[in-house]
């Protein structure tokens, strides 16, 4: 069925105004300073990148479910991060356009898509083949190039290396040193740290010296899978 051009345009214009919102509203006002990550989140279409029938929270301040349970979208890990979330990790990871990057977590592809505007290139690792299918498919319809999805365990796989920046979109209860150990001198990694209620963007980067750690700001979202969880016994 051919929609009115009048519909159409409806449309287009409400979307556009939520993408602004968006951005002038959560992304801009939490400490969002960096304007590649701005004009992005501007250009980027994350409508598209979102399930069909959660297309009209694609600019919401909250987690999108890629699962159609959202309970075991969160006890999967299976979500799309929270827009100010992923410009924020985006802009204090300090990405340039010569960095080789590497994310886990691809989810449906909207945070590589990012990283993919601001880097030379990206490689993304995701454990749910239906969700790499996913992330590959939407990549390549927005017009991204410098990227590869590889359907891998991040938390058990090491795959290629040294890489400028690593990122995991979701959370963990500490960093692995193995991850940290891929990183080239002065590679930056980000990761959400912690257990629920308290969880903190952590960034670690490597110089000669050695390896140094900030804890920036607060969020909680799930957990990424197969990382190691500390015991919950005591004597």
């Amino acid at each position: 069925m051919n929609l009115p051009l009048n519909t159409l345009a409806d449309t287009s214009d409400r979307l556009e105004q939520a993408r602004y919102n968006m951005i002038e509203q959560q992304v801009r006002p939490w400490n969002l300073f960096d304007e590649r990550v701005l004009d992005l989140m501007q250009t980027l279409r994350r409508e598209d990148f979102v399930p069909a029938h959660y297309r009209d929270m694609a600019f919401s301040d909250m987690e999108i479910p890629l699962h159609d349970d959202p309970i075991e979208a969160l006890r999967l890990g299976q979500i799309m991060l929270a827009p100010r979330v992923e410009a924020r990790m985006a802009q204090d990871l300090k990405v340039k356009d010569t960095d080789r990057v590497l994310e886990i977590g691809a989810g449906s592809g909207f945070m590589a898509a990012l990283l993919a505007g601001l880097a030379a290139e990206v490689t993304t690792l995701e454990i749910e083949p239906r969700l790499a299918d996913m992330a590959h498919a939407n990549l390549t319809r927005a017009g991204v190039r410098n990227f590869q999805v590889l359907e891998a365990d991040g938390a058990r796989e090491m795959v290629g290396g040294p890489f400028d920046v690593i990122v995991l979109s979701g959370s963990v209860a500490q960093i692995p040193q193995g991850l940290s150990g891929l990183l080239a001198p002065g590679g930056r990694l980000g990761a959400i740290v912690g257990s629920t209620p308290m969880m903190r963007a952590t960034f670690v980067e490597r110089s000669d010296g050695g390896f140094t750690s900030a804890e920036l700001w607060d969020v909680v979202t799930a957990r990424l899978r197969n990382f190691p969880e500390p015991s919950r016994f005591s004597f």
